[in-house]
């Protein structure tokens, strides 16, 4: 048995499919998993069939689930520069972060909608396709340690490139900081903020019935092939309502056929117009 014929045994045996991601992604991932639990692919199979607990573990090893709080934050500037105009004047607006990890990217912009008195305004959801990710993103819990470079060099940012005048952030309003336990956990009125759910951006319809202003969907797609990445890019064109923005990876693009259907304005790419494709 060979990698692609594991992943139809995957596909037949459990909710997930992972038959139409990067061969080279897919594989390289299923080959650590092999390695770091002493398996043949033939053990794999077994434990695919009969092992729901493994499955999930499985899941989480062979997503990428790499984040972390105000990851790239030179872009944050620009995002808002770009996405504020949208934003400032509706009554209520939707934001989606489809495949939102552990939640840090999540967090990282309620804390910046909040900064620019947005947070009341903001309908947030989020969604992740592995169940310890759903649970770590309701929890807001992480490592200080691997979190607190990263928001020095934001804070860095800020101070060179303010978002509308903001330059520095109290975020003793966001976290309670915990050195001693290297904890740093995100404060209940955030948590409150984000409708969280698990879901598979491959096969399940989107669970929310509103339509989104912004939906965040970065370094997820680079995982997909070809034809995978369009049924998404398809789906987020009718979820969007018609202006709304897409934020895409740092390594991700629109190729083709949609470039015609999003204007590309720095990291946003924006619905040019109304029309809405059928999808699967």
């Amino acid at each position: 048995m060979d990698f692609k014929q594991y992943l139809q045994v995957l596909k037949d045996n459990t909710p997930y499919d992972f038959s139409d991601y990067s061969d080279n992604s897919i594989k390289r991932r299923l080959q650590k998993v092999i390695a770091d639990n002493d398996l043949t692919l033939d053990d794999l199979l077994k434990k695919t069939q009969c092992d729901k607990g493994f499955v999930e573990r499985l899941v989480e090893d062979i997503t990428v689930n790499t984040t972390e709080l105000f990851r790239d934050p030179e872009l944050w500037p620009v995002f808002y520069e770009k996405l504020l105009p949208t934003l400032k004047g509706k009554k209520t607006f939707n934001i989606w972060h489809a495949g939102c990890s552990s939640g840090m990217e999540v967090y990282s912009n309620l804390i910046i909608l909040n900064e620019l008195g947005l947070l009341d305004k903001a309908r947030i959801y989020a969604t992740d396709i592995s169940a310890g990710m759903v649970r770590s993103c309701k929890k807001g819990s992480y490592r200080y340690e691997f979190n607190k470079n990263q928001i020095a060099e934001f804070e860095k940012v800020l101070k060179k490139t303010p978002i509308n005048g903001i330059s520095q952030i109290d975020f003793s309003k966001y976290f309670d900081i915990d050195e001693e336990n290297d904890r740093i956990n995100v404060k209940e009125f955030l948590r409150k903020k984000v409708d969280v759910r698990q879901h598979d951006l491959v096969q399940e319809k989107v669970p929310f019935y509103n339509k989104f202003d912004v939906i965040f969907c970065r370094n997820v797609l680079i995982y997909f092939n070809a034809s995978l990445q369009s049924k998404i890019y398809q789906m987020f064109h009718n979820q969007l309502y018609p202006k709304g923005s897409m934020i895409l990876g740092n390594h991700e693009s629109l190729t083709g056929f949609y470039k015609t259907k999003f204007l590309k304005n720095g990291p946003l790419y924006t619905k040019t117009n109304a029309f809405h494709f059928k999808y699967q």
